[in-house]
């Protein structure tokens, strides 16, 4: 179920890309190639549908990442290994008694017999 979603996502990301390129910045776009208005999809009919894929896509995306982050398994799971269980808990114990805090040796006298 995951895959299916990642691969569906990342489809829908790429027909975005592809709808944002078609699209002017200025208006113009597909639409300035149909010069007639008796077309199947004339000037406007463009624009309104480039635009409307444009948003049913970028909110597409959103509840795909929603759902991927609800579906995703994470987290700290538990292991069913024993063994795995049983070497994580000796290595959290320490193995030697814990020794007393160490003191700073004094200073050696200064030898001034060597020059």
């Amino acid at each position: 179920m995951y895959i299916v979603l990642i691969i569906i996502t990342i489809i829908a990301c790429v027909l975005l890309g592809a709808i944002v390129l078609i699209q002017n910045p200025k208006g113009g776009g597909l639409t300035s190639n149909f010069s007639s208005s008796s077309q199947l999809m004339g000037v406007q009919k463009t624009g309104d549908f480039l635009e409307k894929g444009t948003w049913v896509l970028a909110i597409g995306i959103m509840v795909l990442s929603l759902i991927i982050n609800v579906t995703v398994k994470g987290g700290s799971q538990k292991t069913g290994d024993p063994a795995l269980m049983e070497q994580i808990k000796k290595a959290s114990k320490p193995s030697a008694p814990a020794a007393a805090p160490l003191t700073m040796p004094a200073a050696p006298a200064a030898d001034s017999s060597k020059k």
